[in-house]
């Protein structure tokens, strides 16, 4: 298939995926007129970034996932480097969750001191009230 059919497929642009064969994430084969062509693997490669793309990955984190699924694995997550990188992620969020919290406590006893007696908790709903 060529970038466009690949492109639209994926879900994804044309520009990023020339982004990602720059970066050495997939590999277009090129016909004789020139054209970029690719195969379903290169679609699950694809797919596969994007999904990892969407919930906070890097490219970067990305290789080891590619490199397994080229390997020949069914899943990018089953090879014990894209595990590491699953470990490392998880620690990642659970810091920034951390933080977040330690934050969130911060501004709440400000707002206690500010306020006295005041309530505070998640906002209200902006819908309460309305027909």
């Amino acid at each position: 298939m060529r970038i466009g059919e690949l492109a639209r497929r994926a879900g994804v642009s044309t520009r990023a995926l020339r982004y990602y064969e720059q970066q050495g994430l997939i590999t277009a084969r090129r016909a004789a007129n020139g054209y970029r062509e690719y195969s379903e693997a290169d679609l699950r490669l694809v797919t596969e970034i994007r999904s990892l793309l969407t919930v906070g990955f890097t490219l970067e984190d990305a290789r080891p996932f590619v490199a397994c699924l080229r390997a020949g694995h069914e899943s990018g997550a089953s090879c014990p480097e894209s595990v590491e990188v699953y470990r490392r992620k998880l620690a990642e969020i659970d810091g920034e969750i951390h933080t977040l919290l330690t934050r969130r406590a911060e501004v709440a006893a400000q707002l206690g001191a500010a306020c006295p007696g005041c309530m505070f908790g998640p906002p209200p709903d902006r819908n309460e009230g309305e027909s």
